[in-house]
Parts: structure tokens; sequence; C-alpha cells
């Protein structure tokens, strides 16, 4: 019983690892742009999950605040957080691996349903992008990359608990 306790603990390394750069990864968002130097209405804007901020000599001033979606933004990074804690029950932990996917999909539309409603017609290049486009993306590759670990320990546990 020693050695499995301790085999549990040892195996969630990886992916405790992995779950934590994830919500690293969506806590980034409050730092990063989404897009940035947008004309809209003749000024340049850039859109944060925040807000949209327009730059007038050298300063920063919020034009509109995103509150919903900051909430929103800070509900998601926590919930690969809460995956971590939920070691000891590794299948809970896969599926909330595909619930923290499906929740950060739906989020992403939103993120950009708020990014086009923001900038309107606006002309939008691809050097307007920010990293805070990506960040979403590179999120489920790390959830993905946790639940592919997770579901490894679970195999070699299984087969531990076969042996005894």
């Amino acid at each position: 019983m020693l050695q499995v306790n301790y085999l549990n603990h040892m195996l969630q390394r990886i992916q405790s690892i992995y779950l934590l750069f994830a919500a690293l990864v969506i806590a980034a968002l409050f730092v990063f742009p989404l897009v940035h130097d947008v004309y809209v209405n003749g000024q340049a804007v850039t859109v944060k999950v925040t807000g949209i901020y327009n730059y007038a000599n050298g300063a920063a001033e919020q034009v509109m605040a995103f509150i919903p979606l900051s909430i929103a933004t800070a509900f998601v990074a926590l919930i690969p957080l809460v995956i971590i804690f939920l070691y000891k029950d590794r299948k809970k932990q896969i599926m909330l691996c595909y619930g923290a996917m499906g929740i950060i999909l739906a989020y992403s539309y939103w993120v950009s349903t708020t990014v086009k409603n923001a900038i309107g017609n606006s002309d939008l290049q691809m050097s307007n992008y920010g990293i805070g486009i990506i960040l979403l993306s590179l999120a489920i590759f790390l959830i993905v990359f946790a639940q592919k670990a997770i579901q490894k320990d679970e195999k070699l546990v299984r087969s531990a608990d076969r042996l005894r």
C-alpha cells in the first residue's frame, strides 16, 4: 500500500507541470493583447481581455472595460489549478481535462466574438494579432498533454495493482 501511494505521488509530476503552465498561459491573457494597433473610428486601439485601450501620448487609457470577460478569464485560469489538486482521483482528472478543453473552446469563441465586436468593420491584418490570440490554443495543447500523461499513469497504476 505504501508503495502504491508513493507511486501515485511520483507519477503526478509532469501532468501537474503541464496543468500549471496551462493556468499560467491563460492568466497571461491579462498581460498580452489580443489585437493591437487596430484603427477604430480613426484611433489606434489595443484589445485585451480586460478591455479596449487607446494609447495617447505614450499612456494607455482604457476606453471600454470587459468585466464579464475578465472574470471569466480568471475562472478559466483556475480550472487547471483545480485539476492539479485532484491527483488522488485520476479518472476525475481525465474527465475534468476534457471539460476544461470544452470550456476553453467556448471561452475562445467568446473572446473572438468580443474582439470582432470591439473592432467593428476595421481592417485586421496579420500584424495586428497579439500574443493573446495564440495563448488559448497553447493552453488546450498543454491540457491535452496533461490528460495523456494522466491516462498513462492510470494505466501504469492498474498494471501495478494487477501484479499485487
